[in-house]
C-alpha cells in the first residue's frame, strides 16, 4: 500500500511539473510576441517577412552645380505648388518627361525637357534668391532657391540659358533669369532643361506648378456688349 501510494504522489507531483512548464512557456512566449509587434509599430518595422512599404521616386535629369550623386528619393507630396509661371512660353509642349530611375545611380531624366525656340526668354516659376549663375560643362546654368520651402530649400535649375542675373540677385515669380542658348546637344531640338531639387535630391519639377496652371486651357473670345460697330 505504501508502495502505491508514493507512485500515486510521484505522478501527481510530475503531472503538475508539467503543467507548469507548459505555462510558462506560454506565457513567455506570448510576452515576447507582444514586446516584438510594439517595437515594429514603434520604429516602422516590417512585422514579418513579405511586407515592404512603398517609397517615392527620384526625380529628373540634368547637371547640378555642385555635381554629386543623387541622394534617395523623395516623395513629391513634399513639393508645395507655388509656381506662378512655366520657365518658358505660356503653355510649353514637354518634349520629355520626368522619368525617375530605379536606384539613385540608375538611368533616367531628372527633370523635364520644354521646347522653345533659342532666345525665349527663361523665367523662375517662383520667387527667390539666384544661387547659381554661370557655365558647367560648357552650358550655362542658372539656378534659383524657393523663398519660404523650408531648410534646405527647394532649387530650381534652368539649362542651357545665357544668364541675365547674377549669384545673389532676388527674383520675383516670373522674373527673367536670362534667354534659351542655342544648343541641341541635350534635345533633338532647342529645348530648356528644367530640374528640382532638394539638397541633392531630384524632385519632379512639374510639382510646382498648381493645377490651374499646369492644366491651363487655350484663350477664349469673349462677347463684346455696348460697343459700337467701325464703320466700313
Amino acid at each position: 500500500m505504501r508502495d502505491r501510494s508514493r507512485m500515486r504522489a510521484k505522478r501527481s507531483v510530475r503531472t503538475w511539473l508539467a503543467l507548469l512548464l507548459v505555462l510558462t512557456v506560454t506565457v513567455l512566449g506570448s510576452t515576447a510576441w507582444a514586446s516584438g509587434d510594439t517595437t515594429s509599430r514603434q520604429t516602422g518595422a516590417s512585422p514579418g517577412p513579405g511586407v515592404s512599404r512603398a517609397a517615392g521616386a527620384p526625380p529628373g535629369t540634368g547637371t547640378s552645380p555642385g555635381g554629386g550623386a543623387p541622394a534617395p528619393p523623395e516623395a513629391d507630396g513634399a513639393v508645395p505648388a507655388i509656381g506662378r509661371a512655366w520657365p518658358v512660353g505660356v503653355r510649353p509642349l514637354v518634349v520629355r518627361g520626368w522619368e525617375p530611375p530605379a536606384t539613385a545611380y540608375g538611368r533616367g531624366h531628372r527633370g523635364v525637357d520644354l521646347a522653345a525656340a533659342p532666345s525665349t526668354p527663361v523665367r523662375s516659376v517662383a520667387a527667390g534668391r539666384v544661387s547659381f549663375a554661370g557655365r558647367v560643362a560648357g552650358r550655362g546654368v542658372v539656378s534659383v532657391e524657393l523663398t519660404g520651402t523650408g531648410e534646405p530649400p527647394l532649387r530650381t535649375t534652368y539649362e542651357p540659358v545665357r544668364p541675365s542675373v547674377k549669384k545673389g540677385d532676388e527674383v520675383a515669380a516670373g522674373g527673367s533669369l536670362g534667354t534659351l542658348e542655342p544648343t541641341t546637344s541635350h534635345c533633338s531640338t532647342a529645348c530648356l532643361h528644367w530640374g528640382l531639387l532638394r539638397d541633392r535630391t531630384y524632385l519632379n519639377p512639374l510639382s510646382l506648378l498648381p493645377a490651374w496652371l499646369l492644366h491651363r486651357g487655350p484663350s477664349r473670345l469673349l462677347p463684346v456688349l455696348g460697343v459700337p460697330l467701325p464703320r466700313p
